[in-house]
């Protein structure tokens, strides 16, 4: 009993002690007068990290040929040229074309490698031993495999090589001439004409930079395993060992190819393309003054096309770039995209400026082919031009059956709307192999 009195006097104790505390005023705390700005410590001040200016392109480099140009083979842009378009006599460049149109032949299974080819003797005479042009060393009334003449024409110049191919494929070197032009107006060749297939001097035998430049991208392009003859140092026929003229093969390893050419009238000529990474181009070279002025002036343009400007794929082929509404079909959507992926080769350092755009019609009624050309893709830098490309249907799209295209008239009539076409911006998850960050979103509906 005592305990208990003792236990509960302690706990009435400790209540009135903490109500006690808590109405007591609270105890003031004492607060440090603030420091002035000058007992501050001073705070690290940023450094200003100034802007790098843009680095400025250069002009082309000047030379003294008559003619030149650089071309990107990628997109087939000019990247730098004078006098394109000029008229000039292509002299042994012409044997690209000769190459060219063989080639095809040989690709449509025309004439074969393994032919025996007969060495007539308006080949022997006009191209041969006894002229003082460029020849393989051919013997009048032989036989010689059709892949000996291709590789005497192509790493020896041989102007026999040339006529005797030009004969077996055509039956003479005149109708032979005739394919070539066909040949050159179907590439868009449209200041070229040859009437041999040697560029032996003749009046009516011209071509320019520009025409030269894109039958080298053709062949490339069309048939790289007979293109890589060109990067063939040396060649022997006969007991005769001749070495390839283009002697950028020994200074670059990137260059792989492709001719030479050279006649008092011509000047001296070269078309020279050259692969690093991803990125090729071509150069061609027309009138220089001498062998090593023609080698140095494609060096020199290769060099700076490598190194102010660069290739960048930006759609790829196939994938969707957009899925626009489609009426009256099957399907509700009707996925839109290229042909060929979508390449450009700008200046360096532009690629965040590219803007790239789809020019849609605002209504797609069933039914469209796979293939089927529905818009166009434009890319554009610094408001200009840098690439348009065929925007096409990626499958078939059937129309919808009776209630489908009911339903979707009637939609139509409501809807309202305009005919004609909707320029958009592209889609940035459009494609896998990279794309300018600058483009948003679009609504397609």
């Amino acid at each position: 009993m005592k305990f208990l009195r003792q236990l509960l006097l302690a706990s009435a104790v400790a209540i009135c002690g903490a109500a006690f505390a808590q109405a007591l005023p609270p105890k003031p705390v004492t607060q440090l007068p603030p420091k002035s700005a000058a007992q501050l410590p001073p705070k690290p001040s940023a450094i200003p990290v100034p802007a790098l200016p843009q680095t400025p392109m250069p002009p082309p480099p000047s030379f003294d040929a008559r003619a030149w140009v650089l071309m990107d083979f990628a997109s087939g842009q000019i990247i730098a040229a004078q006098n394109p378009d000029q008229r000039e006599e292509p002299a042994s460049l012409t044997k690209i074309m000769t190459d060219y149109v063989v080639s095809a032949e040989l690709a449509a299974g025309k004439v074969h490698m393994d032919d025996p080819v007969f060495i007539s003797e308006h080949a022997w005479k006009a191209g041969g031993a006894s002229t003082d042009g460029s020849t393989s060393f051919l013997a009048v009334n032989s036989k010689v495999p059709l892949k000996d003449l291709l590789y005497g024409m192509i790493i020896q110049s041989g102007n026999d090589a040339a006529i005797a191919l030009a004969e077996h494929v055509a039956g003479s070197e005149d109708t032979f001439a005739g394919l070539m032009n066909a040949y050159a107006q179907r590439l868009g060749m449209r200041n070229t004409h040859f009437v041999n297939a040697s560029g032996y001097p003749a009046p009516e035998h011209y071509s320019t930079a520009r025409d030269i430049a894109i039958l080298s991208l053709a062949l490339i392009r069309d048939f790289p395993d007979d293109y890589k003859i060109s990067a063939m140092k040396e060649f022997e026929w006969n007991g005769i060992t001749q070495h390839n003229r283009n002697t950028l093969l020994w200074r670059d390893p990137s260059v792989d190819g492709i001719k030479t050419g050279h006649t008092n009238e011509a000047g001296f000529c070269l078309a020279a393309s050259a692969k690093r990474g991803d990125a090729r181009f071509i150069a061609v070279v027309m009138g220089a003054p001498s062998d090593r002025e023609r080698a140095n002036d494609a060096e020199a343009l290769l060099e700076y096309g490598f190194r102010f400007y660069e290739t960048h794929n930006l759609f790829a082929a196939g994938k969707p770039l957009a899925t626009p509404r489609l009426w009256k079909g099957e399907s509700d959507t009707l996925p839109l995209g290229l042909t060929q992926d979508a390449v450009v080769t700008i200046p360096r350092g532009k690629y965040s400026e590219l803007k790239a755009s789809l020019d849609i019609p605002a209504r797609l009624i069933a039914p469209f082919k796979q293939g089927q050309q529905v818009g166009m893709l434009h890319i554009t830098l610094d408001g200009k031009s840098v690439l348009d490309a065929p925007l096409v249907a990626l499958q078939d799209a059937p129309q919808g059956g009776f209630f489908k295209r009911l339903w979707d008239a009637i939609l139509l009539w409501f809807h309202g709307g305009s005919n004609g076409n909707t320029t958009t911006a592209v889609p940035t998850g459009a494609t896998s192999v990279g794309a300018p960050t600058s483009i948003s979103t679009p609504n397609t509906q």
